[in-house]
């Protein structure tokens, strides 16, 4: 791992409104009939800002990170204003990358040039599929045509690109998936992210999956598709570097590896989270999920923090792990140790390496296999015992 890798920082900003919330999404997202006061947020965007960097002290951006919520509904002026803040109380790394989430529903050219004037030079467009009668099941408000549309205008404006697919669908089978997903390699450039339809508590699918009304790939169906995920994005050029993020060689988005391997990260706006290392101890850092209520709370207190947790030794040892075996470049056992005091246990390694599900590298890394990623869980739960 390099140095400038080490001081890695991160930058994450939520949008939290969207059109219409999709059946399948637990995140954050929250659906409004007004149009939120967009000058409004960008005051409140710009004090929990400043209040956390007096709390971080001097620190150099390196990426930053638009997500939501559908942020390509902002106003570019607002988005520039969020990115201005941002550069007045952090030093921003020349090179920073700075990537806005859009819906394919919200994207014109215009708006785009827009984000790009703002500083904004990557997108991460929500495509989730390539036909319309997936997408249509999957509450989406475009066409595949328009998802298409909306990739050739981020071709146009941006160098840097991406878009995320859903696979594993009701009635989805290995040929129907390699035809979409080798349509959707030809349309993509260097980025990929590639994710398995998951139940979610409290969603609409949940409740249509207990009534029967909703069937998904059992995990022997599942796990063929992600061997065909696997298998052609891999002939492409783009291997995952994460469980469901594929890249061509250098062009991995930064901001994800901060998470994943376990560097700081700044989260601003409601429901958004952090962890910071503040006085030589690491932080956990949430926001209020409620839009009005965070907004209400950073105009009294300068920030809408609801959740401020020091982790211990062993907390942080157990979210490298969660976090660092998502990537196929695995964890620094050394790094883990540093952490909690004690090395990982021997006689687990050994166990789970003569299962196939894991592998140590002659740089010393460990690393989930190929074989083992499907039962990822399974495998961090045990080591971490």
């Amino acid at each position: 791992m390099s140095t400038a890798d080490q001081s890695a920082f991160g930058v994450y900003v939520h949008w939290p409104f969207c059109l219409s919330k999709c059946p399948y999404c637990d995140f954050n997202s929250h659906v409004r009939h007004t149009p939120p006061d967009e000058e409004r947020y960008v005051r409140a965007f710009a004090a929990e800002i400043a209040t956390t960097a007096a709390r971080t002290g001097q620190r150099t951006v390196t990426s930053i990170f638009m997500g939501g919520g559908t942020p390509s509904l902002m106003k570019p002026q607002t988005v520039g204003a969020i990115l201005d803040t941002i550069g007045k109380h952090w030093s921003v790394a020349p090179d920073v990358e700075v990537t806005l989430e859009a819906n394919p529903t919200s994207v014109e050219a215009t708006r785009f040039r827009g984000y790009r004037a703002a500083g904004v030079n990557r997108v991460s467009l929500g495509v989730q599929a390539l036909d319309d009668a997936s997408l249509k099941a999957l509450g989406r408000l475009h066409t595949a045509q328009e998802a298409l549309d909306a990739v050739a205008i981020a071709r146009a404006a941006f160098d840097r690109y991406s878009f995320d697919l859903i696979y594993a669908r009701p009635g989805q089978t290995p040929e129907e998936w390699s035809r979409e997903l080798k349509r959707a390699i030809s349309e993509a450039a260097e980025h990929l992210s590639l994710y398995q339809l998951t139940i979610e508590p409290e969603t609409p699918f949940e409740t249509l999956h207990r009534a029967g009304k909703l069937v998904i790939p059992n995990d022997d169906s599942a796990r063929t598709l992600y061997d065909v995920t696997q298998e052609i994005c891999s002939a492409a050029g783009l291997p995952s570097y994460e469980i469901s993020n594929h890249a061509r060689p250098g062009a991995e988005c930064r901001h994800n590896l901060v998470y994943w391997r376990g560097h700081e990260y700044a989260g601003v706006g409601p429901g958004a989270h952090g962890r910071l290392d503040i006085d030589g101890e690491r932080h956990a850092i949430s926001t209020d999920k409620r839009p009005e209520a965070w907004l209400m709370r950073v105009e009294t207190d300068g920030h809408g923090v609801m959740v401020d947790d020091r982790l211990s030794s062993v907390e942080r040892a157990d979210e490298y792990l969660l976090m660092g075996l998502r990537l196929a470049e695995g964890i620094d056992p050394e790094r883990y140790r540093a952490f909690v005091g004690r090395s990982l246990d021997p006689a687990r390694i050994a166990l789970l390496r003569d299962e196939g599900a894991i592998e140590i590298g002659a740089d010393g890394r460990l690393r989930v296999t190929q074989a083992g990623f499907p039962l990822l869980d399974a495998v961090v739960a045990d080591l971490a015992a």
